[in-house]
């Protein structure tokens, strides 16, 4: 409506949430815009309408999982669907698919409408644009380029299969569009590529192989198909193609040199499907960030009767054999066949994490029409489904050959539950799709969904969804023992147990079976307990009162289904208990389960506009507006209230309308990210793996030569079989895989007790190679609240800023109608519950410095506003809250109503109105009404660089930016006040005003001033981890000047370092050819190189000449609109220099911190995130090492979670992380020289068909290594943090030399007491006797093995005091009393054995008497080992490590200049 041509002010045009929309459209397009944080809240936090409800949430909430929203812009998404319609005609020649039978579906929880949140790990599959597949690089390939043979320089690098870095993040949807069109060329950081599974794992490595095309031309898009894990061309390449792809930097060929694995792979292409309707499908699962393949598969009666038979035969081999390598089961029992064609098939579905699943198919009576499941809208939108003939019903049950496919009535639905997540199978296309996304075509608006749902059609939606309860299936003790115990590892110990037992080896057999069941018993437990903890923490139930034919009902919230109508007042809910969208009233809500914040958010109801465009958006969240009336399952609710009626009474109840229930909610979604961790490698594992397949082979190479010397000397065959399999055993130690994982369960207790607990035991070892630290900077650098300072008022008569004021008494009073001191009172979001004021933490400061009271909630009515489409009205609060000075009386309504109240007598204002916080604008505003006045005021809280767009030039004091730069420098937050009055405005008017009416001609009022004060811990942590060399950075929703000085004031950044920060000086962050000038912030005038990031000639003036410059001393600043154009816009070189040398990250969002840690990790990087757990839950997950300080369930996002409030506990982890590590490096190398050393000495005595004793073994195997292997983890960490970080390989120079010389020292020393006792005049020759039949023993009585038993048992022992690494990483070797006692213990038994052995002791262990000089001459051996082996392990394997690379450097100097990670070499490029 028009307002009449008198009227000096337009107040009443359309409804103010629309014209908010449209006024703020372009500023939402791109949601992490560099303005995301609030003015006053820090990392986004913002007022208490604007709290991670609102915009944070969408994101950063289901963000809590792999990636509960992972999004994608809009604008990508459909091109994503027009790279499908041109590609369902043909396949291309990867052999994936081919007749369109396989289609590829992108189910996402994401955001369309905000363009900019194109947010992924990078790990995600997405659809590549028209261009040719890239070749499989494989293990020979690379064994090939050790050996010279690469590629041809001059081939075309293929688009990498990883979505460049850089096209996780965009300006705008029209310019990606456009982009991504044309982009041919980028470079893309192929963390997935095949060399990275061989030891590449800094991710930065190039694809060298093209497809057959070479550069002849791209194909044209209907030639272009699906290709399994591809993804889209980087945008950086677009507009012309980019030479400077990353380099290959690789450190080993083979190995590589790196502490992480990221194990994200491509699915594998599979030979062409059967002919027919689709038996394939790829599936991109947002929840999981993961790419799924569905393939049916049908058992042939024949070939499962055959393999069980074999199975029988073989006494299950060939059973376990098909459990651990599934494709072999399937290759043999079953056959590939099409979904909808299935009877009592499987689908199997596999990942990219190369593992594979068999699901059941399900076969639901669902009489009910094929609508009701596949609402129309979702043929729409699947475009890329090829139409099929319609099949005949009979042979499938699915669809009736005459009717009409919408309108069919289905007989049955095929579902499978993968991972508690249901996809049904459209007979239409025959393809499956994710029930989660279902919506119901009627959810149009408000008024057509608040008739609730008819009895039958719950059953039908109860019947498609199953149970609103997240309800995890517990699993039998019995299969949960059988899962233990057909487990590789315990099948290796059965299998060593049966043998020994046949070898009579019955005491070391006996013990090892006690151990193993111990640690199965202990591992049943563990599971079940924590399956129980699980399961009480997710399963929730309440009554709840539905609307169900027409009336209400009290049902539990078990059978609630999509659609259902909630009174959320009447159910008494403590917890929400499914998704829903608030229909009507309003309620506050504690989302800390989600995000960590424990800020309440205000809800309101959904709008007509928004409900329809969620209904539309078909795999998204929630997003935008529509977040802020979305109620999430599981958060607490802190009130309910319902609609008020105009005349203050109760009204309309308060309504929630539920869309998803069980595990498709947001919560749901969460508990299976715990239930289903991505997984994550590490170098040390996949190295003991390949180091004990060594192991193997070099038991079989013994083994030959021992079994060529038993056929010489006759030995039966059965004893030579016996004896092979008795030397596998020998060097590849059932005990391994356990004291692999001592140091890591000692370190774990050991955090437990300092009060860090960890739920990923693997990444405590990654812990040990972290070598970058990323901090939030509110709640874990400085204190989680902000106190007030102080505020700077306008003095009256001088246009400047006035004292100081710490007290409010002390503001001086103003006669103007839009006052500091009432701006102070009203500019907020604040909520009464219980008496206590609640919402945002500065919110709550700055009112309560004013000493006011606060009511709201019985003093208001309610009146409705017509909105712009036809018969819409909302309903709006006549006075939304009241404050008044202490001591004042009550507010009266119709002082609200009358433009003036001649006999009011008290000072009270009624807040009107309130335009939320909205963080592109970054301020919000009030509309007041004060008593005895006939106007209004409007008051405008926000960041200071903002006022000056919507202030009157004039009011701004002179010394306004002075001031501003003096606070802001020093580490404090400001933020600005501004106001205006408005004479005659109605109450109907003013909610009809918008927003930028409101928000302009303000004048300027004043500054709030809050501090932030550093944690203790901060500063001497900070100052730990410089000292070790390890780069700290800080990653802010703050303000860049505020972000420096905290980081000064810790010592992040040098205090007298030159810190430059840039600026657009032409275009912005949406803009491409914008360009950027950094600047030194504490001198302007002084710049850096816009390319190379290093400083130009300083100013003359300077203090300081060029030629005296340390670049070191210079510190980049980077905000989040600058961070996010350089990814898409900047060249690859000043890209990757600004990722290394920017300390400070400031006004970043939460995907941006995301970002950052990602790109960090991108150059090779292991990075640790330490935050509080608020909106840092994405990046506490994506980094190698995420440390959360908060208590809160949304701790869960990490690995280690603090009870200790400060940065201090990691520096206990890296230490306990590098104490691990060393640990684990010692024990395998201890266990590798046992394997070797017993090998060695069996091996011998093999040489004439003897071997050890029974009760020989048994002393080594129990008695020497299983204590010294125990108690070897227990020496706790250094006390400070060495500068150089452990090595992380198996196959460095250093680790390999350290192995191979104690093997051959020990070696020969062995050799030599063989030969030297044979050599002696008292030595008499064994008995050549081969064993007697059925006796599978070998002699161990004679001279040889005595000798050579007495000689190993020391070195056991020696091996165990040479490996025990201390300093710099553990404590010394003596500190650990349990290892001393073991080793002193032991040492001095030998001794014994040595020199005087009882006689019990000597025919127990089968001892020849040997002369006592013999024995002096084998002490004095044994003493001669360890000092060789002492002084070779301290001094000798570092002049090995130098002249191995000495001759490396000679042989390979040209190669070896680019291997390496990335950031050290971008490192040297800045020096």
């Amino acid at each position: 409506m028009a307002s009449g041509s008198g009227d000096p002010f337009d107040y009443t045009e359309g409804a103010e949430s629309i014209d908010i929309q449209a006024a703020i459209a372009n500023n939402r397009r791109s949601r992490r815009d560099s303005q995301y944080s609030t003015p006053y809240g820090e990392d986004g936090v913002g007022s208490m309408f604007d709290g991670p409800g609102h915009t944070i949430n969408p994101s950063s909430v289901s963000r809590m999982s792999h990636s509960l929203s992972r999004r994608r812009s809009g604008d990508s998404r459909r091109m994503s669907m027009e790279s499908r319609r041109m590609s369902t005609d043909s396949r291309h020649s990867r052999g994936t698919s081919v007749d369109g039978d396989e289609q590829e579906q992108y189910i996402s929880d994401g955001d369309v409408e905000e363009s900019a949140t194109v947010r992924s790990r990078g790990r995600r599959r997405r659809r590549k644009s028209p261009s040719p597949a890239p070749a499989r690089s494989t293990v020979f390939e690379n064994l090939a380029h050790i050996f010279g043979r690469t590629k041809s320089p001059d081939a075309e690098p293929s688009r990498s299969r990883r979505p460049s870095l850089s096209a996780r993040s965009s300006s705008g949807g029209l310019s990606r569009r456009s982009r991504r069109a044309d982009g041919g060329s980028d470079y893309a950081v192929d963390i997935e590529s095949e060399e990275e599974r061989w030891g590449y794992s800094s991710g930065e490595e190039d694809d060298e192989s093209e497809d057959e095309g070479g550069r002849g031309g791209r194909p044209s898009p209907s030639a272009s198909d699906i290709d399994y894990g591809s993804y889209p061309p980087s945008l950086t390449g677009s507009e012309h193609e980019r030479g400077d792809r990353l380099p290959m930097l690789s450190a080993d060929p083979i190995f590589g040199n790196e502490a992480r694995i990221d194990i994200d792979m491509d699915l594998d292409p599979l030979e062409p499907p059967p002919p027919g309707p689709p038996s394939r499908q790829t599936i991109y699962i947002a929840d999981e960030d993961n790419t799924v393949r569905f393939i049916g598969y049908e058992t042939q009666s024949a070939r499962q009767f055959l393999w069980r038979t074999m199975c029988i035969l073989t006494c299950g081999i060939l059973g376990l054999l098909g459990h651990w390598f599934p494709r072999l089961w399937l290759q043999w029992v079953s056959k590939e066949k099409a979904f909808k064609d299935m009877k009592d098939g499987f689908v199997v579905v596999e990942t990219a994490y190369r593992d594979i699943a068999l699901f059941p198919i399900r076969r639901m009576e669902y009489p009910y029409p094929i609508s009701t499941a596949f609402p129309p809208t979702w043929s729409d939108s699947t475009t890329s489904t090829p139409s099929y003939p319609k099949m005949n019903g009979s042979g499938n049950g699915h669809v009736t050959p005459t009717q009409d496919t919408e309108d069919s009535i289905l007989d049955h639905l095929v579902v499978v539950d993968y991972r508690y997540a249901r996809f049904a199978l459209d007979p239409r296309s025959g393809l499956f799709t994710m029930l989660k996304d279902w919506r119901d075509p009627s959810w149009t608006g408000v008024l057509n969904v608040h008739a609730g749902l008819q009895q039958e059609v719950r059953q039908q939606r109860s019947t498609l969804f199953g149970p609103n309860v997240i309800d995890i299936e517990g699993k039998s003790t019995l299969s949960l023992l059988i899962d233990e115990v057909i487990h590789p590892f315990y099948v290796f110990q059965i299998a060593s147990i049966v043998l020994w037992s046949l070898d009579d080896y019955y005491y070391y057999a006996f013990c090892i079976a006690l151990i193993s069941a111990i640690s199965i018993t202990t591992t049943l437990m563990e599971t079940r307990k924590t399956i129980a903890h699980m399961r009480e923490m997710s399963r929730f139930s309440c009554p709840v009162k539905v609307y169900v034919n027409g009336g209400w009902i009290e049902r539990d919230s078990t059978d609630l289904v999509p659609g259902d109508i909630v009174d959320l007042v009447s159910s008494h809910l403590t917890l929400f208990p499914a998704d829903m969208f608030l229909l009507s009233g309003d309620a506050i809500v504690n989302e800390s389960m989600l995000t960590g914040e424990s800020v309440p958010v205000t809800k309101v109801p959904i709008k007509d506009a928004d409900l329809a465009k969620w209904r539309e958006s078909q795999g998204q969240d929630v997003n935008g507006e529509s977040a802020k009336s979305f109620l999430y399952a599981g958060t607490k609710v802190v009130r309910v209230r319902n609609a008020l009626a105009a005349d203050g009474s109760a009204g309309s109840p308060a309504l929630g309308l539920v869309v998803r229930a069980g595990f498709n909610t947001t919560k749901g979604a969460l508990v299976r990210s715990m239930l289903f961790p991505k997984p994550m490698g590490f170098k040390f594992y996949r190295d003991s793996i390949r180091f004990i397949a060594v192991l193997a082979g070099i038991a079989g190479l013994g083994f030959c030569v021992s079994a060529v010397q038993f056929v010489r000397l006759g030995v039966p065959w059965h004893t030579i079989l016996i004896r092979a399999l008795d030397l596998i055993t020998v060097v590849v130690p059932p005990a391994l895989p356990a004291t692999l994982s001592i140091g890591t369960s000692f370190a774990i207790g050991r955090l437990r007790k300092s009060g860090i607990f960890c739920i990923a035991p693997s990444r405590v070892n990654i812990s040990g190679q972290v070598n970058v630290c990323c901090f939030d900077k509110t709640g874990t650098l400085t204190e989680d609240g902000l106190d007030i300072l102080g505020v700077r008022g306008i003095e009256r008569n001088a246009h400047r800023f006035g004292e100081l004021i710490e007290d409010m008494h002390d503001l001086p009073l103003s006669d103007a109608k839009a006052n500091f001191l009432h701006a102070l009172a009203t500019c907020h979001s604040l909520k009464v519950v219980d008496g206590e004021v609640i919402g945002d933490p500065l919110d709550v400061k700055m009112f309560m410095f004013t000493n006011w009271m606060l009511e709201e909630g019985h003093v208001a009515g309610t009146g409705k506003i017509k909105g712009k489409a036809v018969g819409e009205t909302r309903p709006a609060a006549l006075v939304q809250t009241v404050v008044r000075p202490p001591g004042s009386g009550q507010f009266r309504l119709e002082d609200a109503l009358k433009g003036g109240a001649k006999h009011a007598h008290f000072l009270e204002l009624g807040v009107i109105r309130t335009l939320e916080f909205v963080s592109s604008l970054r301020r919000m505003s009030v509309i007041v009404k004060r008593l005895k006045s006939n106007s209004m005021e409007v008051y405008v809280k926000g960041a200071p660089e903002v006022m000056a767009d919507i202030c009157e030039k004039d009011s701004f004091p002179e010394d306004y930016d002075d001031l501003l730069s003096y606070y802001t420098k020093r580490g404090y937050r400001v933020i600005a006040m501004a106001g205006k009055s408005i004479e005659g405005l109605s109450w109907l008017r003013a909610q009809r005003m918008k927003r930028e009416q409101a928000e302009s001609g303000l004048r300027f009022l004043g500054l709030i001033i809050f501090e932030n004060k550093l944690k203790p811990g901060t500063t001497p942590a900070i100052h730990a981890l410089r000292a070790a060399h390890l780069a700290c950075r800080m990653i802010t929703g703050d303000n860049p000047l505020t972000a420096v000085s905290v980081a000064r004031e810790c010592n992040l950044i040098n205090q007298a370092a030159h810190v430059f920060s840039p600026i657009f000086i032409r275009g912005n962050a949406t803009t491409r050819l914008a360009k950027l000038e950094w600047f030194c912030m504490d001198e302007p005038a002084w710049k850096l190189d816009d390319y190379s990031l290093k400083p130009l000639t300083p100013p003359a003036h300077r203090l300081v000449e060029a030629e005296e410059l340390d670049y070191q001393d210079c510190a980049l600043v980077v905000t989040g609109d600058v961070f996010r154009w350089m990814i898409n816009q900047a060249p690859l070189e000043t890209l990757q220099r600004m990722l290394v040398k920017t300390q400070i990250f400031a006004r970043m969002s939460p995907d941006e911190k995301n970002e950052v840690v990602e790109r960090l990790q991108a150059l090779g990087y292991t990075v640790l995130m330490c935050g509080d757990g608020a909106n840092d839950c994405a990046a506490l997950k994506a980094a190698d090492v995420g440390l959360s300080l908060s208590e809160a369930e949304a701790s869960v996002a990490a690995p280690f979670t603090s009870r200790t409030p400060d940065i201090s506990c990691v520096l206990e982890v890296i230490k306990e992380g590098r104490a691990a590590l060393v640990t684990s490096f010692s024990c395998f190398k201890y266990m590798a020289l046992y394997s070797l050393i017993q090998f060695t000495t069996i091996t011998l005595l093999y040489s004439f068909a003897s071997s050890l004793g029974d009760f020989q073994f048994l002393y080594i195997d129990l008695f020497i290594i299983i204590p010294v292997a125990v108690t070897m983890g227990r020496t706790l960490p250094y006390s400070r943090i060495h500068p150089k970080r452990p090595t992380a390989s198996l196959v460095s120079k250093k680790v390999l030399a350290s192995i191979i010389g104690q093997i051959a020292i020990t070696s020969a020393v062995q050799f030599w007491a063989f030969f030297w006792v044979r050599s002696q005049s008292w030595y008499t020759p064994p008995h050549q006797g081969s064993p007697k039949d059925g006796d599978n023993h070998l002699k161990a009585t004679n001279y040889e093995n005595s000798t050579l038993f007495l000689v190993s048992c020391f070195q056991y022992i020696l091996v165990a005091a040479v490996f025990s690494i201390g300093p710099p990483y553990r404590k010394p070797m003596w500190t650990n009393g349990w290892l001393m006692s073991a080793l002193i213990g032991l040492s001095l038994f030998n001794v014994l054995v040595l020199l005087r052995p009882p006689s019990s002791i000597s025919a127990i262990l089968e001892l020849m008497t040997l002369p006592f000089s013999a024995r002096i001459t084998l002490l004095i051996a044994v003493v001669v080992n360890i000092a060789v082996s002492m002084a070779f392990e301290q001094w000798g394997t570092q002049v090995v490590v130098q002249a191995v690379g000495a001759v490396m450097q000679l042989f390979g100097g040209r190669r070896r200049i680019r291997e390496g990670k990335i950031y050290k070499a971008v490192e040297g490029g800045l020096r």
